[in-house]
């Protein structure tokens, strides 16, 4: 346990010391600030308003940016000491494979994530003392929502820092997964799946295998029960889980689909050739 602690604080202090760190923290807390000087807690759009509102503007502002911050950032723990030739100087002392790992994974979760939620937070007591009332339910879910994104992209870009054999080789393979969730499997699969003619559920399911897809429709369930901007996919997603158990199964899937990459990285990384 000590070397697992030991592990998580030297990541945490790593990171906050480098730049990204401060340009991340910036970003977020740029959007709030941002979003309140612009007013939108008192704005009116589509039905939605106060912090409502804030919320549905901020979260899917964060689904776009979080990801790429993650992967980008993340990929070069492994690659980047396998390039330093750090691993030598880690296998020297009395450090568990493991709790290295997962120390360093658990330490930059709690650097990707903080500042996220920290942002959001302020906003909230932002408008609470301005006394626009808080829609606590809804936010509750959109930090968990959050904490499971944060979970499923830390465990892709551990993966790729253990499978890349240099840093640059590392972001630039972080760079193309972000691209093929963010637009092969919405614009170009899905159309072809489309003119294949296949089952709506066969589109659904192939789609839903997408995180980033998944916490963009449990997003919009929050504040739009029925999904109206989906149009007829609605009727395939309601039917098949409700409201309330897609809710859960955007919570459990991406958190599940990070630990199942970050656990293959760990078999790889443990059965490597580490130095």
């Amino acid at each position: 346990m000590t070397a697992f602690l030991s592990a998580v604080r030297l990541d945490i202090a790593e990171s906050t010391r480098a730049r990204w760190f401060l340009l991340y923290s910036l970003v977020f807390g740029g959007i709030v600030v941002g979003l309140l000087v612009f007013g939108l807690t008192e704005s009116r759009v589509m039905g939605f308003t106060g912090l409502s509102r804030l919320l549905v503007t901020y979260i899917q502002l964060a689904m776009a940016i979080l990801p790429v911050f993650i992967l980008i950032t993340t990929v070069r723990s492994v690659a980047g000491d396998r390039e330093a030739g750090v691993f030598e100087y880690m296998l020297s002392l009395p450090v568990p494979l493991g709790a290295w790992y997962w120390g360093r994974m658990l330490g930059r979760f709690a650097v990707v994530f903080v500042p996220v939620v920290l942002a959001l937070l302020g906003a909230i007591a932002y408008g609470a003392a301005m006394g626009v009332a808080v829609p606590w339910w809804h936010l509750v879910v959109d930090v968990a929502l959050l904490l499971s994104l944060t979970w499923c992209f830390l465990g892709i870009g551990f993966l790729i820092s253990v499978l890349a054999r240099s840093s640059d080789v590392a972001q630039t393979a972080a760079f193309i997964v972000w691209l093929v969730l963010i637009c092969f499997l919405d614009l170009v699969l899905l159309g072809v799946l489309l003119r294949s003619s296949l089952p709506p559920d066969a589109v659904l399911a192939v789609a839903l295998a997408n995180p980033l897809q998944v916490f963009r429709t449990a997003s919009m369930l929050l504040f739009d029960p029925q999904l109206v901007l989906l149009g007829s996919a609605a009727y395939v997603i309601l039917d098949n889980f409700g409201i309330t158990g897609y809710i859960v199964w955007a919570l459990i899937y991406p958190a599940a689909l990070g630990t199942a990459t970050a656990g293959l990285g760990f078999l790889l990384f443990r059965r490597g050739d580490l130095p």
